[in-house]
């Protein structure tokens, strides 16, 4: 017989912070936020745009800003959850209900809702376009090859120039291509083939 499955919550991954996620929904519901669930988590929007989150997590609990960036943080509470990787979301995190000033956390609520209303949020840098001699040359002595790589979209023929431009030799280079030939001309995407 099956064991009957947990009552958890989509924005509780332990299901150890449930008390102190509502009291951050009932602050959260004093602002004009529109709660929705993406990503399996609970995420509030204003006018469709992402604004803040919240989760419980194994050893705190936390309410992130997308744009968090740009928030002021006079109270020096926000981390950077990934630091190097993640550019503009940022988290308050809490290890008890105790730690949550209801005035500072609306504070910082607000303020994420008058920069959203203001525009500011985080543009991600576009990639510089990548360019391959030793594919290109491969094109050039392959005529079906570089209009098969043409059907590609952008985003994908960049993931085959990626794939041979990080690898330091040359040697190394020539065999990605050998191994990518085959799928450019069946029209299979690189990341296609692990799936």
């Amino acid at each position: 017989m099956e064991a009957p499955k947990t009552n958890t919550h989509t924005w509780d991954k332990v299901n150890s912070w449930s008390e102190e996620l509502i009291f951050l929904k009932s602050i959260i519901d004093k602002t004009e936020l529109v709660e929705t669930t993406k990503w399996g988590g609970t995420v509030y929007v204003l006018n469709g745009k992402n604004v803040l989150g919240i989760g419980g997590f194994k050893n705190y609990f936390t309410v992130w800003f997308f744009n968090g960036v740009f928030l002021k943080d006079e109270k020096k509470v926000l981390v950077n959850a990934q630091e190097g990787v993640t550019k503009s979301l940022r988290q308050w995190r809490f290890s008890s209900i105790e730690e949550v000033n209801e005035k500072d956390v609306l504070n910082y609520i607000l303020e994420a809702i008058e920069n959203e209303k203001q525009g500011k949020r985080f543009k991600p840098e576009k990639k510089e376009t990548i360019v391959s001699g030793f594919l290109n040359k491969e094109f050039e002595r392959d005529l079906t090859l570089a209009k098969a790589f043409q059907e590609f979209t952008p985003y994908k023929q960049q993931e085959f120039l990626e794939y041979i431009e990080t690898a330091k030799r040359e040697e190394t280079k020539l065999s990605r291509i050998e191994k990518i030939k085959p799928l450019i001309l069946k029209n299979i995407s690189l990341n296609e083939k692990y799936k």
